[in-house]
């Protein structure tokens, strides 16, 4: 069998060298190939781009602590994602698991309100997929995933309901294309071991995701049907057009908004929340598109009478079903925790700091005048 494993290179040799007496700025060299890939690893293993971070600046540091027991065994790729790899073990021990709505609960009637939102450790984060620089395709002729398939929503919620070790094992085997003897050497475990949790992982991924992936899907529509859906759907929710919007859904569809537990299924559902909420009239919106965790979305931006301009509200990512959404998981940007959160009656218009960041890192504009 073919492997992930590639090995050191003379130029990556010569800064290893380099490193090991102390030169900073070789390290920075090092991992600076390495960063993205190992980012978007990071985020799949625990589905928040803050912790991914988190995780791999403690790696970065383990990594360079470590330089001096490197024997270049392996290849460098090979030991920063075994390094990677198990921080993030480490971290999903002292954390809850991150889910999206849908997955946290049943769905909620319109009238009933939108409730509090939850601490936003609870929640699947989306990915700045493009900014990061992750490629298209496989990441090895063994890998079962494409990169980008492997960041969709659908298939990072799916990651965090396996068991730590299964994850693990998952993401290095049918992502990555490691084999199984190299991910044994990285779990520290054995072949048999890896070879029955990824078929226990296998089981849970399959009966999650859907039949097809966003990434099959976008490319069937093709760029300009996908780009005339999306400029649609941006045109009627600025109108207010509720039917039009609904429209443009599948039957079954389902409308979430994340830090908020509260979700919408079916159309009837999402059409008393449209109408209820953000399309009741009472708010005037502008749309970018956008591209999240592989996926198409839009930037909402909501009128704001002080600012005089329209400032980052939510991102929509939308998830397609054929030619129909079949999900919108709109990432509210604009919450304060602990406070009753409610379309129908006030919404909080701070912290906008943190909304403009969030928009910024996906390629959209931090307000529109």
């Amino acid at each position: 069998m073919a492997s992930a494993e590639t090995r050191t290179t003379a130029r990556e040799h010569d800064l290893l060298e380099a490193a090991r007496a102390g030169d900073e700025d070789a390290y920075g060299q090092l991992l600076a190939s390495y960063r993205g890939e190992l980012h978007a690893h990071c985020y799949r293993m625990l589905g928040s781009v803050h912790d991914a971070e988190d995780a791999l600046q403690e790696a970065s540091l383990r990594a360079w602590r470590a330089l001096g027991r490197f024997e270049e065994r392996s290849s460098l790729r090979s030991w920063l994602y075994t390094i990677a790899t198990n921080t993030c073990l480490n971290q999903i021990a002292r954390r809850p698991k991150r889910v999206l709505p849908i997955d946290y609960g049943p769905s909620t009637d319109p009238h009933d309100g939108l409730g509090l939102p939850l601490a936003e450790t609870v929640w699947v984060e989306p990915y700045p997929d493009e900014t990061m620089g992750v490629e298209d395709g496989l990441a090895s002729p063994d890998a079962r995933f494409e990169r980008r398939e492997s960041l969709e929503l659908a298939f990072v919620a799916a990651l965090q309901l396996l068991p730590a070790t299964q994850r693990a094992v998952l993401i290095l085997r049918e992502v990555l294309g490691y084999s199984a003897k190299e991910v044994a050497a990285t779990l520290g475990t054995t072949v048999a071991s890896v070879n029955s949790a990824l078929q226990r992982a296998r089981k849970t991924i399959d009966d999650k995701l859907p039949e097809r992936s966003q990434q099959e899907t976008l490319r069937a529509l093709g760029d300009e049907q996908l780009t005339q859906i999306v400029d649609a759907y941006m045109d009627a929710l600025q109108r207010g057009d509720v039917p039009r919007v609904v429209s443009m859904l599948a039957e079954d569809a389902a409308w979430s908004m994340p830090p908020l537990p509260t979700w919408f299924g079916g159309t009837e559902e999402i059409t008393g929340f449209l109408e209820f909420g953000p399309l009741s009239g009472a708010w005037r919106w502008r749309h970018r598109p956008t591209r999240v965790n592989g996926q198409a979305a839009v930037g909402a931006y909501t009128w704001d009478d002080e600012e005089g301009a329209y400032l980052p509200f939510a991102l929509d990512v939308l998830t397609f079903e054929g030619d129909r959404i079949k999900e919108v998981t709109a990432f509210i940007t604009r919450t304060a925790e602990g406070t009753e959160q409610d379309f129908y009656t006030n919404w909080p218009t701070q912290p906008l700091d943190r909304a403009r960041f969030v928009f910024e890192q996906f390629g959209l504009p931090g307000r529109l005048d």
